[in-house]
């Protein structure tokens, strides 16, 4: 299926200047570099791939080719890393397992999907638990190829897709996650779902392979990817939208924030932001974390026009030779801002406002009790590590489902991995916290404060590209600094702590105060100094520290700034504004 890469002769987009419709580009042949998976993408068939054969082949897992088309379907391949050493020496392949990945823009499930997604990971997922992401969705791990197409199809009945979850498209779209009766909340809900509609894969393949369609047959000179071609995008692209002030979903972390802007309750218009990125290789010092920069002020009824041209810009220049550069991030780097707002002015065929000065208050996750609306409440419930799963000591699986049958609320997923559960009636609140406290589930602010704000990227043992832990060993962490914290009087000032099993960043490790990012088994870089808002990155202080020895090696920053700082100074303000150096030459205290 696969041809080798290198020098080509290929079809490639090239945006006619001022043709006033947002998309539309002209064709014309040229040579050009392509990576492996670009030549996967182009004979894939629109996804298709040899998908529908290999899913009764007999095989434990797909070609590598195959594997690449997947993602695309919101699929990863992986297997269970506990278990390679022992099936090696048994001289047994690799236990290999699927993780399936669904697009829930903005996080909303009724009650009815929410427990079709508890009831699929009970019976087909060889671990039982729902992952929560950093993107507002779940994700299931642990399974297996023969029970892959069952799962997808499942997803499906219950009006979820898992097309977009993954690969070179524009993914799951997120949003602030609180709900509520102000207008402007509504008009966000519309937007994004408006962006989802136009930015969404539009492939038939998906159909044809999961849910046994026929194959739809396409009128003379119409494309079956108008907006993304046989090739798609580049890398993965990512949008988010955010009410001005409030900053929880971490809106400069995506290739397009867009910033709502309101009068009277209402949305007057965004300020767009692009070319944020997490992602980093360890190996290659040209790669980095990125804030998305501030490109236009734009009215709100341009948004689906403006974020478009945006996508085919960097559908026509972003690097497809390497893809450690194909983000929108180092397109705009490499060209300059003034070129991107003038690429993008010149698919508009108008000129693009200056961007409006942002004001940031507050990056809390909404959780605990809160007016919804006139009789209705929401309350937010931390999720220890995004993992929804049952252990001895409590059963949050368990407990959220007894909720969701009796009071049937909205289901909202936070990019903080926690769930707000929407429209109680505020005569139940006592009964769902009684429900709650049945199974072993704390409230929100039963936690530390510390502990509420942390996170980490699945990583071990069904990541393929961890190397080192994170999930697993996040409350060992968060145990090293709690009582530092409180020794030195700064429990309540609500430290980010974050961890990453690599350098990807899935957990946003590179704008938290304090950051650890796996480097080798065990051990982790140390970065300090990001912004409690999330407009600032922070900066490596020291490498490859042991995980036991990790708060100690931050201790004399922390004591320097309970000493130190200036009235009202958040910790990552002060990181940034006394610097490290002076830090690192103390030795790590034993």
């Amino acid at each position: 299926m696969c041809s080798s890469p290198g020098w080509r002769k290929a079809w490639v987009r090239v945006a006619e200047p001022h043709n006033g419709v947002s998309g539309v580009s002209t064709e014309r042949t040229e040579e050009r570099h392509e990576s492996k998976v670009e030549v996967i993408k182009r004979e894939s068939r629109y996804l298709r791939g040899t998908l529908k054969e290999a899913l009764v082949d007999g095989q434990p897992k797909f070609s590598e080719e195959n594997v690449q088309v997947l993602k695309f379907h919101g699929v990863y391949q992986q297997d269970d890393r506990d278990l390679r050493a022992q099936l090696k020496k048994e001289g047994k392949d690799r236990h290999w397992i699927m993780m399936v990945r669904a697009r829930i823009p903005g996080g909303v499930l009724t009650a009815d999907q929410y427990l079709a997604f508890d009831d699929i990971a009970s019976r087909l997922s060889e671990y039982g638990s729902l992952r929560i992401t950093t993107r507002q969705t779940i994700q299931l791990h642990g399974i297996v190829k023969d029970r892959l197409k069952e799962t997808i199809r499942e997803i499906n009945d219950a009006l979820v897709t898992t097309l977009g979850g993954c690969g070179d498209q524009v993914r799951n779209i997120i949003c602030c996650p609180a709900p509520g009766d102000e207008p402007f909340r509504r008009e966000m809900r519309e937007d994004l779902l408006a962006l989802v509609a136009r930015l969404g894969a539009k492939t038939g393949a998906y159909h044809e392979i999961w849910l046994d369609g026929e194959p739809v047959e396409l009128a003379p000179g119409e494309s079956e990817e108008p907006l993304y071609g046989d090739v798609y995008l580049p890398r993965k692209f990512k949008v988010a939208i955010a009410p001005e002030g409030d900053n929880c979903i971490d809106v400069y972390d995506n290739d397009v924030g867009l910033v709502a802007h309101l009068e009277e309750g209402r949305i007057v218009g965004y300020t767009v932001l692009v070319g944020g990125s997490m992602g980093r290789t360890a190996s290659d010092p040209n790669t980095y974390p990125r804030l998305a920069s501030p490109l236009a002020y734009i009215p709100r009824h341009e948004v689906v026009e403006v974020v478009t041209a945006i996508v085919t810009v960097q559908r026509d220049f972003g690097d497809r030779a390497n893809r450690r550069f194909a983000r929108l991030k180092y397109t705009i780097d490499r060209r300059g801002l003034d070129w991107m707002r003038s690429e993008v002015e010149a698919r508009l065929g108008r000129p693009l406002a200056p961007p409006r000065t942002l004001v940031w208050t507050n990056a809390d996750d909404h959780l605990g009790w809160h007016r919804e609306a006139v009789g209705r409440s929401y309350l937010g419930l931390f999720v220890p590590q995004g993992r929804v799963v049952d252990t001895e000591a409590v059963r949050l699986k368990s407990g959220l489902r007894q909720v969701v049958e009796r009071f049937r609320p909205t289901v909202r997923l936070t990019p903080q991995q926690n769930v707000l559960l929407s429209g109680i009636p505020d005569e139940a609140r006592q009964e769902v916290e009684a429900c709650l406290r049945e199974f072993g589930v704390r409230l929100a602010d039963e936690w530390s404060l510390t502990r509420r704000r942390a996170m980490a990227c699945v990583a071990l043992p069904t990541c393929g590209l961890a190397v080192a832990e994170s999930e697993r060993v996040l409350p060992a962490v968060v145990a090293q600094f709690e009582p530092m914290f409180e020794a030195l009087g700064l429990a309540d000032e609500g430290i980010t702590i974050r961890v990453t099993g690599c350098p990807n960043g899935c957990a946003r490790p590179y704008n938290a105060n304090i950051a650890l990012v796996g480097r080798t088994m065990g051990k982790y870089d140390v970065f300090l100094g990001g912004s409690e808002v999330g407009t600032a990155l922070n900066e490596r202080f020291r490498e490859v520290v042991p995980l036991a020895e990790v708060a100690e090696a931050v201790r004399p920053v922390l004591e320097a700034f309970a000493a130190e700082r200036e009235p009202g100074e958040a910790f990552g303000d002060f990181v940034r504004r006394v610097g490290l150096e002076r830090f690192r030459a103390e030795p790590v205290r034993a």
